[in-house]
């Protein structure tokens, strides 16, 4: 069980029949000077009637390959699940006296560089079995084969190597399978290159929140003003002002910090604590609507720790 396509030059209308197929591929470009003048409206068309599109470039291949990929590429606005695709045969004037090394490495260039050019978008080769198995030498095809055989049924190309698409018919207008089962499947394939969206950020949660802010107290008249984490993500916590001083001496140092609070109204709680050198830390109660304080001293080596728990 499959699904069935065309692909599509000039040679078609701009508006192609789309009655029981799931893809097409389009002709853009050849060389580096012809576009296909009803690409435009054939992939259009194509998108409107729900198909899957791809779109293809036939090489000169005496060309520079990354010349001519550019030139292809240029030529489209490439959205996600777009099929990108080179045609890979060289019976035309164009290519005849190509040496067939310089073909192989025209492909394998071909495919590499644009996929770099779009890495999230399938890139692949459309050959023929002649070229598949007299051409090539490297099996190489990039992210997906389009086999093309004569007189063999659909889903049934004769080769060995794994292929998604089979062109098995070119009377009338060149004739395509797919062996996935249904459009969905495919577009969701095509789809599947692009980069998976990056996970949402998770919200701050309270156990990820802070528990110590520390600092120096400044000795002057310039207080030292500490900012507190305020707010409805920290009504749950308790908050408390340690305070402390770290000097060294024969004799017991003292020394004395004026305390401010802030409300976000007034100021309040105002009042100064002693501090001894030689003793532990002085605690003091933060109430649950203060933003800030002030601590101001004259004294070296005072320090303060706030304590959210």
């Amino acid at each position: 069980m499959g699904i069935y396509g065309q692909d599509w030059a000039s040679y078609q209308p701009a508006q192609p029949d789309t009655s029981g197929i799931s893809f097409a591929f389009v002709k853009v470009t050849e060389g580096l000077s012809y576009i296909n003048p009803v690409w435009h409206t054939q992939r259009d068309h194509a998108k409107a009637n729900g198909l899957v599109w791809g779109a293809y470039h036939y090489p000169h291949m005496g060309n520079s390959p990354q010349a001519e990929a550019d030139y292809f590429l240029s030529q489209v606005n490439w959205q996600p699940g777009d099929l990108v695709v080179l045609d890979w045969e060289g019976y035309d004037s164009a290519n005849a006296n190509v040496p067939k090394s310089t073909q192989v490495a025209y492909k394998e260039a071909w495919l590499r560089y644009v996929k770099g050019r779009l890495p999230h978008n399938p890139v692949g080769m459309y050959a023929n079995t002649d070229y598949w198995r007299n051409v090539d030498t490297s099996g190489y095809y990039g992210d997906f084969l389009w086999i093309a055989t004569a007189g063999r049924n659909a889903g049934d190309p004769g080769i060995q190597a794994a292929w998604l698409f089979h062109q098995y018919s070119d009377n009338g207008v060149d004739r395509d399978y797919c062996h996935l089962a249904s459009t969905a499947e495919l577009r969701a394939w095509a789809l599947s290159f692009q980069p998976s969206p990056a996970p949402a950020p998770t919200p701050s949660q309270e156990t990820d929140m802070p528990q110590w802010i520390t600092g120096p107290v400044a000795p002057g008249a310039q207080p030292t003003v500490v900012l507190l984490p305020h707010g409805s993500a920290w009504n749950q916590f308790n908050r408390r002002l340690h305070l402390g001083m770290d000097q060294i001496s024969d004799k017991p140092v003292k020394g004395s910090v004026r305390v401010a609070l802030h409300n976000g109204a007034a100021w309040h709680g105002i009042k100064n604590v002693a501090l001894d050198a030689g003793a532990g830390v002085v605690d003091v109660d933060i109430t649950a609507p203060d933003v800030k304080l002030s601590l101001q001293t004259d004294a070296a080596g005072v320090s303060y720790s706030i304590e959210v728990w």
